[in-house]
């Protein structure tokens, strides 16, 4: 008894807090993971049928047992990997690695152009006009430069945007508690995106500085062999780390609005626009929504967080700049919309991608794709008057 106390332990340590399962009792407020959730459906079954070689532990916990909701669930795939498991968390730092990575590599041309429009305004005065000074001054191989540390970075960015999402989604569920995390959900999506992002631009940060520096400034470096020593020569370890503080002002409104908005439209899709319950539609078309909801919330992302993304340019490109610098060369107006409607195409199809290759990993390796359900509040506890 003492080792299935201890294993049924374990196993709540590690429950999705709302999003997967919610069960009450009136003893504890406690979620269940779903060996639980199982476990207990087979022991009503065979109390209903009336088994008589039924322990008595057995029959202790069923005369104790109140009216219980039905279980929410949404099964991984095969059940390949466990939900909230070591295996679950690295599941889900790859996919942010693959979706990260790839999506903003491929956007580099876009980056490229939308990079020296802020810094140079004057030579690149638009989106199509940018692309044919690129093409003039750099030709073909002008359009991917700074790709090696654009990848290294947003691949480090990724794996902890998404994998520290999962993780402190999960924690702040955990301490609000089943009603409260189903009351406040938003505010958990944003807490959560806020935390890791805050650990994800760390680990961005240097190579974020060494790409604008190579996209922006003719002749300083081929790409990142050449450019971080030389970097590094130039600013000093400290200099990869000039713009971070920008990088946060940029990132973490960047990152609550793509994963809070992304929740919010991807449940409201499913309950609004969809007649189909999530876990009865194709994966094709989970797929499809994942894609939708982060397209339009990628948009979303491009606004509120283009300021500082003028900010992060500048800063990165010219050496002892300020911000003070930058918004007097800028003027409010052009911090605001330098460059804003080339990155809201950029950005929009970004995160589109993104959350379409995250979830498409996801299902792959046996997990549900992201998002969907509305969790159901708990139930109010009810309180038992005891012998």
């Amino acid at each position: 008894m003492e080792k299935d106390s201890l294993k049924a332990g374990t196993g709540r340590a590690m429950i999705p807090s709302f999003l997967y399962s919610s069960s009450s009792s009136s003893l504890s407020k406690r979620l269940f993971d779903l060996d639980t959730l199982t476990r207990s459906t087979n022991l009503d079954h065979h109390h209903d049928h009336g088994s008589s070689s039924s322990s008595p532990s057995i029959s202790s916990l069923s005369s104790t047992k109140t009216t219980t909701t039905r279980s929410f669930v949404i099964p991984a795939p095969n059940e390949k990997v466990r939900m909230y498991s070591p295996e679950f968390y690295a599941a889900c730092t790859a996919g942010g690695i693959l979706s990260c990575g790839l999506t903003h590599t491929a956007v580099t041309p876009l980056d490229l152009v939308k990079c020296n429009m802020q810094i140079d305004p004057a030579k690149y005065k638009s989106i199509s006009s940018g692309f044919g000074v690129l093409f003039r001054d750099q030709g073909v191989k002008g359009f991917f430069k700074g790709w090696v540390p654009t990848m290294l970075g947003y691949s480090m960015q990724g794996a902890c945007k998404f994998g520290f999402y999962e993780f402190f989604k999960k924690y702040y569920s955990d301490i609000a508690g089943p009603e409260f995390a189903a009351k406040y959900k938003t505010l958990i999506y944003l807490a959560g995106s806020a935390s890791a992002e805050f650990i994800a631009d760390i680990a961005l940060c240097p190579m974020e500085a060494v790409k604008v520096r190579v996209q922006t400034q003719p002749g300083f470096a081929r790409g990142l062999s050449d450019g971080f020593p030389k970097f590094v020569k130039s600013e000093g370890t400290l200099g990869l780390y000039k713009g971070l503080v920008p990088l946060w002002g940029r990132q973490i409104p960047y990152t609550m609005m793509k994963f809070a908005s992304f929740e919010t439209i991807v449940e409201m899709l499913y309950k609004y626009a969809i007649p189909t319950p999530k876990d009865q539609c194709s994966k094709t078309l989970q797929l499809g929504v994942s894609f939708a909801g982060g397209y339009v919330a990628g948009v979303f992302c491009a606004i509120v967080s283009h300021p500082a993304d003028n900010l992060v340019s500048f800063l990165n490109n010219a050496k002892g700049a300020t911000v003070r610098d930058a918004v007097q060369k800028l003027g409010w107006w052009g911090l605001f919309t330098r460059g804003l409607p080339l990155r809201i195409v950029m950005i929009g199809t970004l995160t589109g991608a993104q959350w379409g290759i995250y979830d498409a990993f996801k299902v792959f390796v046996g997990l549900p794709t992201t998002g969907g359900v509305s969790p159901p509040p708990a139930p109010a506890a009810t309180v038992l008057a005891t012998a």
